[in-house]
């Protein structure tokens, strides 16, 4: 397949915000026609998020408050690329850790990612976690407040039926492993 006759040129970018999380541009493009338009962008850093499963072949989600959206959300374990120089696989090690009494041996990329490419250039990374066991103690970042939550492969199923699973990257992993 060509691209050809789909790229558009970016021509200008006026930063309009630039906080802790993200930063949003107004860039001006050209079209493949020629004409111009404008694109409000988000620039994020990146993301992990981490599919663990415990030898009891139960995955690991969290439960935690999300307020853009205003309710509680059922989750796979997952955090933004924020420490300097951590590599996405570091950061899986570190948020698993964080978020959950689970701690990983090895860590193995499944799948990268755009979030939301129509506005975002979020670049998101699922890792695998291999050889998890149990920690008696979270690290929790202290705004974070999780519950942690264990849900074999017909519970997983009836979640997502049910629509108890809300979240894209957590349903984007959990499809993945019930096709295992």
């Amino acid at each position: 397949m060509s691209d050809i006759g789909l790229v558009e040129t970016l021509k200008e970018s006026r930063p309009v915000f630039s906080g802790a999380v993200v930063k949003l541009s107004v860039d001006t493009v050209e079209l493949p026609n020629g004409k111009q338009a404008t694109r409000e962008v988000v620039r994020h850093c990146g993301a992990v998020c981490v599919l663990a499963v415990t030898a009891q072949e139960q995955v690991v989600l969290v439960r935690q408050f999300r307020h853009p959206v205003g309710d509680v959300l059922l989750e796979i374990p997952a955090g933004k690329l924020d420490m300097a120089g951590e590599s996405p696989e570091q950061c899986a090690y570190r948020e698993l850790a964080e978020e959950t009494p689970y701690t990983a041996q090895s860590m193995a990329l499944i799948q990268k990612f755009y979030t939301a490419p129509g506005f975002c250039d979020e670049l998101m990374y699922l890792y695998e976690a291999r050889g998890i066991t149990e920690n008696s103690k979270l690290k929790a970042d202290e705004d974070e407040f999780v519950q942690t939550v264990l849900l074999n492969r017909q519970q997983v199923k009836q979640a997502i039926k049910d629509r108890s699973i809300r979240d894209a990257k957590t349903l984007i992993a959990l499809q993945s492993w019930l096709l295992d």
